[in-house]
């Protein structure tokens, strides 16, 4: 039998453990119940940088930005009981999103589970739903065992959130260290291997399509598939568009991209969807907001799907072929095989709806002249001034909409907003956290007055890591999308959707944040210069037009084509 003495504790297991998987951050809160962890932490300050949220939603959010910004799964440590109910909302909006984040919660002891102990929540079986994987740590012995397998199935595969349940006693509890990275798990095939005949079924497709059309999503990014699909869209002389979450896998100005599509994309890609004959998809996976009414979406065309996740393949839209596999593999073997093509009378079809989209909106959204100030032309100014170099964090709602639209991107990971769930409150912590994750670049934040209040408390954080993140606030002094609907669909019932703000420069100055409010566009792009000039935190408020509506739009219940480019006018029918 070994020595007591040279046994270590769980929780000296656990933090060795997130050591040796890379980890050099945390976002956390602590607690009763994970307090021997946090004992230990005190001793580890020189290898991992603890981030003292001021709730534990800021933590999970924090997270979910330092890995969408690394491609490395961020660390959550927080309590029992509330502090672990309180991650609930950011685990679904990484498992949604397909967000690496391994989330270490305390608990009671292994002998006073399902005693209703003081904090105790069954937190393995509310998180069952919304985690790739989730697990109860009952014994000392296995932290090491269940901290490899947490990272190995978070960051492999389609990505996504990890919970493990801490008991007290295996916090406090003796093992000897033995820690081993892990490789593989029988029965878990994260990447599994593409028959050749898919491949070749793929291309015969591809190269005998007189109209193709590419829309792909995040999974490009998360598959570091980027220069792949470039090159893919070169060789094929092929059109793109992108999904929310796909948008900075190519820079704005490469000539094949043609836009965002879905509810609030461009008008092109949209109504190209329904012309073209072979769609092919890479990445994504159908979203609701992206196919408008199914019934009608891409019915004409032949569907190439590629994707990791093999419930994503036909789940939606059937498809012609379906490909599970990574990105970057697939799109590579694709283009060895394909044929050089052009499309250039396809590719110039889609200039005319376009010209149409920047006639009726975006021309009127970015650079109206007169009126109160739109919140796209603070977006085009912030793009402008920062040169589409900033990452572009955006809370939900109009001001998400409007910064995916009209920001620039010219590299990889540079947008980070809450897709499939649409959290509310993400974007101030998500912005701390892809601000620590890569401190050298200019992180802004693109938020509104309902979005910013969610979370306002992680002011603090920033105070405290002395956080350069850039907030540009876009107050309107109303739940503006919620606002749009009831216009649009609830007969301009505005039930509860407007807001009497505080007083937000204050506030900011409370926490040392410096902070401008801009009223008349012939100060904005001085206010955006100055809030640029440094790296220090600023809030810029912008008091925007209060009646603002986000367009194009496709209403609920219209094809993906059928889409509105005003209160007045529509694009339909190719027109």
């Amino acid at each position: 039998m070994n020595d007591s003495s040279k046994k270590i504790t769980g929780s000296q297991a656990l933090l060795d453990a997130l050591v040796a998987e890379g980890v050099d951050t945390i976002f956390g809160y602590p607690g009763g119940a994970i307090m021997p962890v946090y004992d230990k932490l005190y001793d580890y300050s020189d290898r991992l940088h603890h981030i003292l949220v001021r709730h534990e939603q800021g933590a999970i959010h924090a997270a979910q930005g330092y890995a969408r910004t690394t491609g490395k799964p961020g660390v959550v440590l927080v309590t029992s009981g509330p502090g672990a109910t309180n991650v609930i909302t950011g685990i679904t909006d990484a498992m949604m999103d397909s967000t690496p984040v391994v989330v270490i919660a305390g608990q009671v002891a292994a002998s006073a589970l399902g005693t209703d102990a003081f904090q105790e929540t069954d937190l393995i079986g509310l998180t069952m739903a919304i985690t790739k994987w989730n697990y109860q740590i009952r014994r000392p012995e296995d932290v090491e065992w269940a901290v490899s397998r947490a990272f190995y199935i978070a960051s492999t595969g389609r990505p996504g959130p990890v919970v493990l349940d801490f008991t007290k006693n295996s916090q406090v509890g003796l093992t000897e260290s033995a820690f081993k990275i892990c490789t593989s798990i029988d029965s878990y095939n994260p990447e599994p291997s593409f028959a050749d005949a898919k491949i070749d079924a793929a291309v015969r497709l591809i190269d005998s399509a007189e109209k193709p059309f590419v829309v792909f999503g995040q999974g490009v990014i998360l598959g570091n598939a980027e220069k792949e699909l470039a090159a893919f869209l070169d060789k094929g002389g092929i059109p793109a568009g992108s999904t929310l979450l796909g948008l900075s896998a190519l820079p704005s100005d490469n000539p094949h991209f043609k836009g965002m599509i879905g509810m609030h994309g461009n008008v092109a890609p949209n109504v190209k969807t329904n012309e073209c004959d072979v769609l092919i998809a890479v990445g994504m996976r159908f979203d609701d907001r992206v196919t408008g009414t199914v019934e009608t979406y891409a019915r004409q065309a032949k569907v190439i799907h590629i994707d990791i996740d093999a419930a994503e393949i036909g789940k939606i839209i059937p498809v012609e072929v379906g490909i599970r596999g990574n990105a970057k593999k697939v799109l590579e073997a694709i283009v060895r095989k394909m044929k050089p093509a052009s499309h250039d009378q396809w590719e110039a079809s889609f200039d005319e709806p376009y010209r149409i989209e920047y006639e009726k909106v975006i021309k009127p959204e970015t650079d109206p002249g007169e009126g109160f100030i739109n919140m796209g032309e603070v977006v085009r100014t912030v793009a402008e001034v920062s040169g589409g170099d900033a990452t572009i964090i955006t809370d939900v709602g109009q001001n998400q909409m409007i910064g995916a639209r009209y920001s620039k991107y010219t590299r990889t990971r540079s947008l980070l907003t809450s897709g499939g769930l649409g959290t509310m409150g993400f974007g101030l912590p998500a912005a701390i956290g892809a601000k620590v994750a890569d401190p050298g670049k200019q992180v802004c934040l693109f938020v509104g007055d309902g979005g910013l209040q969610m979370n306002i408390q992680e002011f603090g954080t920033i105070m405290q890591e002395h956080l350069g993140v850039k907030i540009v606030l876009m107050n309107n002094n109303w739940l503006g999308n919620v606002r749009q609907w009831q216009e649009m669909f609830f007969n301009e019932r505005y039930s509860q959707t407007r807001m009497l703000n505080p007083d937000y420069e204050a506030i900011a100055a409370a926490y040392g944040i410096r902070s401008r409010i801009v009223e008349d566009r012939k100060d904005l792009e001085d206010a955006v210069r100055d809030m640029f000039s440094d790296d220090k935190p600023f809030l810029l408020e912008v008091r925007v037009i209060e009646e603002e509506m986000v367009m194009p739009m496709v209403p609920p219940g219209k094809g993906i084509d059928q889409i509105m480019l005003n209160r007045n006018e529509w694009y339909e029918n190719g027109k």
